[in-house]
Parts: structure tokens; C-alpha cells; sequence
């Protein structure tokens, strides 16, 4: 069993990144979790699952929000060259590791991903679905999307949304962990959209990204994405305004399609399932979010098996989901 989408951040790097910004209240939190930053504590909450592994990926907050553009990819460089160390320690726990971007500074986001691709082993990146608040659709990103189509070698996409992104316009922050509970969804399926719209797909049509917590709103409103507010009024059923004139070359859900998806959904069978009837058996990768729960990450992976083992399909099936389908997008051996 392989979990494509959890967060480990080493004791070094975080040690470093509250030194930065020791107001930060993910950092100031995550000294709840010591399965999420002390590698014996991360082994112990594997170990209650058998024969289980980790590709690992840093926790947010972004490097980007951490330092300007002059600093991020000397934090990157350190953050990728301890994820990298972790896996060579523990290669049975870890067979690999994402890569963390300092994506406030393009170019030298492009160097530190081919860095850590070919020279540590990174299995890809990891990207924020904005970059302090800009748009990953923003041209300064395309020639590091332009670079991973071309390592044929997946993208990790994770939501970022803070309280300062309030829910409604009169208002300066948002409540009641809006933010967190319904901006995560929106800000994974605005990101997906932006990007579609963009033509980045007609143009690289072989990239791949990964989509945290099964594609956020985007399977359960399939047939909305389907049917665009234009299309009501001056289209027609097969023809989108709005997609035409942006220039796509195919209806706008056939893009959806072609993007992965984890199973994080907090161990929820039905959201499973409607992810899984969207995506499919082979676009879906099992990932339990670990160890962000109340009780170390312990009920995530746990409550995340039942969810995809409650799906019905068969057993070959669920080990694609569960295993071989990571093996593949991300060419371990």
C-alpha cells in the first residue's frame, strides 16, 4: 500500500521554518503532531498498518510565504535535501519524496526541480494553488509545468487558503474555518479551471497533476462544470462561449478527466465514491492526508482504507487504487 499525499516535515527544516516565521500558526500548531516533524513518531503511526509506505511531501506552509524570492530556493534546496535524506534512511518506509518548489521565483523553481528530480530522486513536485496570491495559470509558471510534462513525472497540487480570505466582500477574515472546510475545495477546483481555461492542457497535453482530496468540488459538480452560465444563453448543448473563445480543443469536462486524484477525503465512503465514479479506477491514488487528525494521523489512514475498500469494484481494482497505479505514474520499481 502506497499513501502518495501525506506530509512529513523533518525536525531540521521545521526547526528552521519556525525560526522564520515564529508567528505562523500552522507552525506555531503542528508541535501537536510529532508524527508530522520526528521520524521515530512517523515509523511508530506506520507500523500499525502492516505493509504500508509513504511518498512524502512537505506541509504548508508554502516556502513562498516564508521568504521572498532572493531566499525561497535556499529553503527549498535544504527542505528537498532532508526529504531526500529521510528516504535514503528509510528507503523501505519511503520509496519517495515530492519536491517542494520556491515558487515566488519561476526560474529558479525550474532549477531546484530538475535538481531534485535528477540529482536527489524527487518522483515530482509539489505546488500551491496560488502563489501568494497569484494564479498557477500566470505565464511565469509555464515553463515549470513545461519542465515537468517533459519528465513525464506528476505535479502535486495542494490547496492554500488562509483566514485572510474572508467569506464575504464586507468582511476582512473569514469564520468559523470556512477558510479551511469549504475555501480548500473551491481553491483546488478554481486552480484546476484557471489552468483548463488557460490552454495549459492543449499545450501539454501528456502533464500530469495530482489533485488533493479527490479533485475538491470538482466530481461532485461535474454536470455544473458541464454547463457554463454563457452556454445557458448563447449556446447550445455542445457548444460553450466561453470555452470557445478561450480557444480549447475539446469540451471543457474531457480536461477534468485527464487530471489524478487522491483518496483524502477524511475517510468519507460516499465522497469516495462519487470521486471514484468521476475519475475512475485508473486516475485514482490512495493518500490519507496523515497525519493532520486529533489522533496523529492514525484515523485518516485508517478510516481512508475502509472508504476505498467499501467501493465496489473488485480486488484488482483496489490495488490499483491502493498501490500499483502509484507505482506507475510514478515509475518505482
Amino acid at each position: 500500500m502506497i499513501d502518495i499525499f501525506n506530509h512529513f516535515t523533518p525536525a531540521k527544516v521545521y526547526a528552521l521554518f519556525k525560526s522564520i516565521a515564529p508567528d505562523n500558526p500552522g507552525l506555531k500548531a503542528f508541535a501537536a503532531l510529532p508524527a508530522l516533524w520526528d521520524i521515530d513518531a512517523r515509523l511508530k503511526l506506520m507500523e500499525q498498518f502492516g505493509d504500508f509506505q509513504q511518498v512524502l511531501s512537505l506541509s504548508n506552509p508554502p516556502i513562498e510565504l516564508l521568504a521572498g524570492e532572493n531566499r525561497s530556493p535556499e529553503l527549498a534546496k535544504i527542505a528537498n535535501d532532508e526529504l531526500a535524506a529521510v528516504c535514503r534512511q528509510y528507503p523501505h518506509w519511503f520509496p519517495a519524496f515530492t519536491a517542494s518548489m520556491p515558487a515566488n521565483n519561476p526560474d529558479a523553481a525550474v532549477r531546484e526541480a530538475e535538481r531534485a528530480i535528477k540529482t536527489l530522486g524527487a518522483r515530482g513536485i509539489q505546488l500551491f494553488t496560488n502563489v501568494n496570491g497569484k494564479p498557477l495559470s500566470s505565464p511565469e509558471f509555464f515553463p515549470l509545468f513545461e519542465f515537468m510534462a517533459a519528465q513525464d513525472l506528476p505535479i502535486w497540487l495542494h490547496p492554500m487558503r488562509g483566514q485572510q480570505f474572508s467569506d464575504y466582500a464586507g468582511e476582512d477574515q473569514s469564520e468559523n474555518e470556512i477558510w479551511f472546510t469549504f475555501g480548500w475545495p473551491y481553491e483546488t477546483s478554481a486552480c484546476i479551471t484557471r489552468l483548463i481555461y488557460s490552454g495549459l492542457f492543449d499545450k501539454l497535453p501528456t502533464l500530469k497533476i495530482i489533485t488533493h482530496h479527490m479533485g475538491g468540488m470538482i466530481p461532485y459538480f461535474a454536470e455544473r462544470v458541464a454547463l457554463g452560465f454563457q452556454q445557458i444563453f448563447h449556446g447550445t448543448p455542445e457548444r460553450n462561449p466561453i470555452a470557445e473563445r478561450a480557444g480549447l480543443k475539446r469540451p471543457v469536462l474531457d480536461y477534468f478527466h485527464l487530471l489524478y486524484a487522491d483518496t483524502a477525503l477524511n475517510g468519507s465512503a460516499a465522497a469516495t465514491a462519487c470521486g471514484h465514479a468521476f475519475f475512475g479506477t485508473d486516475r485514482a491514488l490512495f493518500a490519507s492526508d496523515a497525519p493532520f487528525d486529533s489522533i496523529g494521523g492514525k484515523g485518516l489512514i485508517a478510516r481512508t482504507i475502509d472508504a476505498v475498500n467499501a467501493l465496489a469494484v473488485g480486488d484488482d481494482e483496489k490495488d490499483r487504487i491502493f498501490e500499483q497505479n502509484a507505482r506507475t505514474l510514478l515509475r518505482l520499481n
